[in-house]
C-alpha cells in the first residue's frame, strides 16, 4: 500500500511517499480503507520530535475516516461499515489498524471528507468544553487559536450551548469574521486579548479560558482571569512552556487544569464512546460543521505540512488517500 513514512526527524521535506506492507489486525483490532485523514499541530510537533522520541520508520496521523475492511469474528464491525476511528500507527495510508474501542460508526448522510475532519477536533472540544472546563451560560470564555481546528469546535459549541461571552482570539485580525462567523462575540490577537478581556468584564475577567498555546499567551491569560476562573491548558503549540506561580492561584480560588486526548485514548479509551456519538449526531444534523481549509493528495503530506506551520488558514486541513 501506499503511505506517507518518515525516516529522521525534521522539516515537511522528511516526509516520503512510500510502498509499504499492510498491518496486520490483532485481537480487538480491525482494518480499516482509509478515505481521508486531517492533519493536526499534533503531528507537526511529532515530525519535528518535538512530543516524543519516536521510533523509525514512523508514520503520521491521528485520524481517519474510510470503511472496515476486514474485522475479527464476533466483532461489531462488518466489512463496509463507514467509520471514523483512532488508528494504531499513523494515519496517512491507505490502510490503518484500529482498536475496536477507538473506531465509531458515521451515519450514512455525514460525507467521509466532514467526518474526518472531527474525531480529534471534536472529541476533544467537546471534553473541554463540558467536563474539563465546565462552561456556563452565564460565562464569559476565551478561546485561544479561534480560527484553528479545536478553535473553530469550540467556538460553534459555546454557541450551541447559549454561553453569554465568546472572545476569541488569533494572530491575525484578518481571520476576525472567520471566528465571528463561527459564533464568537469578539475577536482580539494575542497581543491584546488580555486588556480587552478586561475590558469586556469590567475588570473581573474570563471565568474560563482555554489554551493550546501557552508560552506568554498562558502569562497573559493569567492576568484577565476571573476570581474562582478556569484555565484549560491542553497544547503547547508555541513550543514554549507557560509558568504560573502557586500565589497566581491560591489567593484568587483559581485552578488551572491539563488535559490531554493522547493520554485518555491509551488510559481510559471507554471515555470517548458517548462523546464521539454525541458529536456525529451535531454533525449529521448540520449543527455543527466544521470548514475544510483545503484538501491534499496523500502524495502531498509536505505540502499540507507547510501550509499548517504558516497558520495562514481556517479550519481543518485534510488529506485525499
Amino acid at each position: 500500500m501506499k503511505a506517507v513514512v518518515q525516516y529522521e526527524f525534521g522539516d515537511p521535506g522528511v516526509l516520503t511517499y512510500s510502498d509499504i506492507e499492510v498491518p496486520e489486525i490483532g485481537k480487538n483490532e480491525v482494518l480499516i480503507k482509509a478515505a481521508y485523514t486531517s492533519v493536526n499541530y499534533a503531528d507537526i510537533k511529532k515530525r519535528l520530535g518535538n512530543k516524543e522520541k519516536g521510533s523509525f520508520p514512523l508514520t503520521l496521523g491521528l485520524d481517519v475516516a474510510g470503511t472496515i475492511e476486514e474485522a475479527p469474528a464476533g466483532s461489531s464491525f462488518s466489512k463496509g461499515d463507514r467509520v471514523i476511528a483512532f488508528p494504531k500507527n499513523g494515519s496517512y495510508a491507505e490502510f490503518v489498524a484500529a482498536n475496536e474501542q477507538l473506531v465509531f460508526k458515521i451515519p450514512e448522510n455525514l460525507s467521509f471528507e466532514q467526518a474526518a475532519a472531527m474525531p480529534t477536533v471534536s472529541i476533544l472540544s467537546f471534553l473541554l468544553l463540558f467536563e474539563i472546563g465546565q462552561v456556563k451560560k452565564k460565562d464569559t470564555i476565551v478561546i485561544h487559536s479561534a480560527a484553528g481546528g479545536v478553535g473553530s469546535m469550540l467556538v460553534q459549541l459555546a454557541k450551541l450551548e447559549g454561553v453569554q461571552k465568546i472572545i476569541g482570539t488569533v494572530g491575525s485580525l484578518d481571520k476576525e469574521n472567520y471566528v465571528k462567523n463561527l459564533g464568537a462575540d469578539f475577536v482580539y490577537t494575542y497581543e491584546t486579548f488580555s486588556e480587552e478581556v478586561l475590558k469586556q468584564t469590567n475588570h473581573l475577567g474570563a471565568d474560563v479560558i482555554f489554551d493550546s498555546i501557552a508560552g506568554e499567551v498562558t502569562s497573559q491569560s493569567l492576568m484577565c482571569l476571573a476570581l474562582y476562573g478556569t484555565l484549560v491548558q491542553f497544547g503547547n503549540s508555541s513550543g514554549k512552556p507557560g509558568t504560573f506561580k502557586t500565589s497566581d492561584v491560591h489567593s484568587s480560588c483559581r485552578n488551572i487544569k491539563g488535559f490531554s486526548l493522547g493520554t485518555t485514548r491509551k488510559h481510559n479509551p471507554a471515555k470517548l464512546a458517548p462523546v464521539a456519538e454525541r458529536a456525529l449526531r451535531l454533525f449529521a444534523s448540520g449543527e455543527i460543521t466544521l470548514p475544510i481549509a483545503e484538501v491534499f493528495e496523500l502524495s502531498e503530506a509536505a505540502q499540507a505540512h507547510r501550509l499548517i506551520e504558516s497558520r495562514n488558514y481556517e479550519g481543518k486541513i485534510l488529506i485525499k488517500i
